[in-house]
């Protein structure tokens, strides 16, 4: 372990719940009791708990502003926390003990490396029944097989699972209600370990018995944590708004549009992208066909003027491999899986998507 994070208080009590909570997080930490050391400290970790008991004399020293820092009040302490967090430069304020689990998800964050972000792609149908779901899961099983770890999330609570999908609705694991109200950082590692899997897919769905409503603070720290534990994150988005939808658009590096080739659907897409265009930095149009009368993908990418990142038709196959949740055992023989793999080929992770048929 490499020192991460500093923590700096003469209180007792203090140390000793945030000297417990690191050794829950598995983080080495520098311990400082006076405000001359956490100063001279002040830039190197990257994270500093400063206790409320200190907090006067640190800002009486001027620290510089930087990001990482928090507040942590004491039971019991009554002076304002908010005002001290100001003066010391504090993005967050945790009280203790209700704070323990945002404490310990910041002190296992703080350890993970600050490179290796991975790629959001968000899916959107412009209709019901376009089959986004179906497209985000394909191209997750797809980078899955060539060796990136993926996660696949399910933004719709209300879409049945999609870990029905990959035959998954019986394995262990979290769902979306475990991070419903959360706040704060959370860890890229303890998020990977605790979603269920397939090989190198791992699938953030919903629980069956009713929805629950997602924070959207909830939803970006989930989606900042998916970016630091997998190399690529595919987000099944819902045409109705939701929190969960809304910041995964906000959020993507690159947004698909899947629009079935017919003149009522373009019509559908034209209306939903007045909404889109202003969330969305990097949209992107995927045609399905086959068309009924002659509505070609560049005849559609021209009436909504979108960049086209290729077409694919309906594959007769998947139909039963759904309704069986073997969809990971039949996608190599599918036009789908072909389409997904030329559309990950022209995915260079940090550069937007490039045109894949």
């Amino acid at each position: 372990m490499t020192i991460a994070a500093m923590i700096a208080t003469g209180d007792p009590s203090i140390t000793d719940d945030l000297l417990r909570l690191a050794a829950a997080a598995d983080v080495e930490i520098e311990l400082v009791h006076e405000a001359e050391h956490a100063r001279r400290n002040w830039h190197w970790p990257s994270l500093i708990l400063v206790g409320g008991d200190l907090a006067g004399e640190i800002a009486a020293r001027t620290p510089d502003r930087r990001p990482g820092v928090a507040l942590v009040a004491a039971a019991g302490d009554t002076a304002d926390p908010y005002r001290r967090a100001v003066e010391i430069g504090a993005q967050d304020v945790a009280r203790l003990p209700d704070d323990e689990t945002w404490l310990i998800d910041a002190l296992a964050a703080a350890a993970e490396p600050a490179e290796g972000w991975g790629t959001l792609v968000s899916v959107l149908g412009a209709t019901g029944g376009a089959g986004a779901s179906v497209l985000s899961a394909a191209l997750g099983l797809t980078a899955a097989r060539d060796g990136l770890r993926t996660l696949l999330v399910d933004g719709d609570p209300l879409g049945g699972g999609i870990d029905l999908v990959l035959g998954l609705e019986e394995q262990q694991g979290a769902r979306w209600p475990h991070f419903a109200t959360r706040h704060g950082r959370l860890s890229a590692a303890n998020l990977y370990e605790a979603l269920p899997r397939l090989g190198d897919l791992s699938v953030l769905s919903w629980s069956r018995g009713g929805s629950t409503a997602v924070t959207g603070d909830a939803t970006a720290a989930l989606l900042d944590a998916a970016v630091r534990a997998f190399d690529l994150v595919i987000a099944d988005v819902p045409r109705h708004r939701n929190e969960v939808g809304r910041r995964a658009l906000l959020a993507a590096d690159v947004a698909l549009l899947l629009v079935p080739a017919e003149v009522r659907a373009t019509m559908a897409a034209d209306d939903l992208l007045s909404t889109l265009r202003d969330d969305v930095r990097d949209l992107r149009l995927v045609a399905r066909g086959p068309s009924g009368g002659g509505v070609t993908p560049e005849l559609m990418a021209q009436a909504l003027d979108l960049p086209l990142a290729g077409s694919l038709d309906k594959d007769r196959k998947l139909a039963a491999a759904l309704e069986t949740g073997d969809l990971a055992g039949s996608l190599r023989r599918t036009s789908v899986g072909d389409f997904c793999s030329r559309l990950l080929a022209s995915l260079d992770f940090g550069r937007p998507l490039e045109q894949a048929a």
